[in-house]
């Protein structure tokens, strides 16, 4: 009888090894996706940077890495390369840090003085400009910064301002104005990480250090931010990718301009792509930017398994 069951339902091992093999076939929708959408689309955008085309059926005329020689003498690329510095700052570090002050004042002091229900409808007002569409709130701050009648100008006319600054046309001071609204766009989304992640903080160790006279900053140095971590890592990596990345607010509230001073890589490589008929430049552009993006993130990732590895060990 056990010999026949085991031809029947045959070995341990070869059981195993076959349930080992069908989970691979949950990865193929994946893996399919990913060739799809990522993997195909960057190779034939590499394709592309090698040619000097003006796109539909013109014809692509070999250029080799004549592309990516032009763009390191292009004076607009590195501008909007530096002005990526600026979006991290508005995307990563500005939000990373009111965030984290945000999401502990919710938890330990707003959530235990107020309850649960005010810290809960708080973080859902900060996080509500993530879920709006980009289009709207750009044009919501479009009229806010205008130079004529615009909310914050009337604001600083009824203060005495009779002179209030062009935000958006002002070279010099556009792109601190677009870092406020990316700023006001990102805030909620570290608030909402944070917030998940200090519910699995033992409130106990909160207690402890409130009993022996530990105040808020104490608690938030001490406890609040080693607890949370990894998911500082997660909010950075996210954040910074979407900062390399931003193109919609430039779209609508400044175009790149002026003078080109708010200008960043995905928005010049759009300009290549469609405004200039440059295709093979504009994908120049986008590769460049994409290896960039995968270092960083690669680099961050390195640093996050490393800050785990040890915590693990120690």
């Amino acid at each position: 009888m056990t010999a026949l069951t085991q031809r029947t339902t045959g070995s341990p091992g070869v059981r195993r090894r076959d349930r080992q093999h069908s989970y691979w076939w949950y990865l193929v929708p994946m893996i399919l996706g990913t060739l799809a959408i990522v993997l195909l689309p960057f190779a034939m955008n590499v394709w592309y940077s090698l040619f000097q085309w003006k796109g539909g059926l013109a014809p692509m005329r070999w250029y080799g890495l004549g592309n990516y020689v032009d763009l390191l003498a292009d004076s607009q690329f590195w501008l909007a390369f530096k002005n990526s510095v600026f979006m991290i700052v508005g995307i990563v570090v500005v939000p990373t840090l009111i965030g984290l002050v945000l999401a502990a004042m919710l938890f330990d002091y707003l959530g235990r003085e107020f309850g649960p229900k005010v810290a809960a409808t708080l973080r859902a007002m900060y996080y509500l400009p993530q879920i709006l569409p980009i289009a709207v709130a750009g044009f919501v701050w479009s009229w806010v910064l205008a130079t004529q009648n615009g909310l914050l100008n009337s604001v600083l006319a009824v203060f005495g301002d009779s002179n209030p600054p062009d935000w958006l046309g002002n070279p010099d001071i556009a792109i601190y104005a677009v870092m406020l609204v990316l700023v006001w766009l990102q805030i909620g989304y570290p608030v909402v990480v944070f917030m998940a992640a200090l519910q699995r903080v033992d409130p106990e160790l909160y207690e402890a250090a409130s009993l022996d006279g530990a105040g808020w900053w104490r608690r938030f140095t001490a406890i609040t931010l080693p607890q949370i971590r990894p998911e500082v890592f997660v909010v950075v990596i996210t954040a910074t990718v979407g900062a390399l990345k931003v193109f919609a607010p430039i779209l609508i509230l400044t175009g790149g301009g002026p003078e080109g001073s708010t200008v960043v890589p995905s928005y010049y490589s759009y300009r290549n792509f469609f405004e200039l008929s440059k295709v093979g430049y504009g994908s120049a552009i986008a590769t460049v930017m994409s290896i960039v993006i995968f270092v960083i993130a690669g680099i961050l990732m390195w640093l996050q398994r490393r800050d785990a590895e040890g915590k693990e060990s120690a």
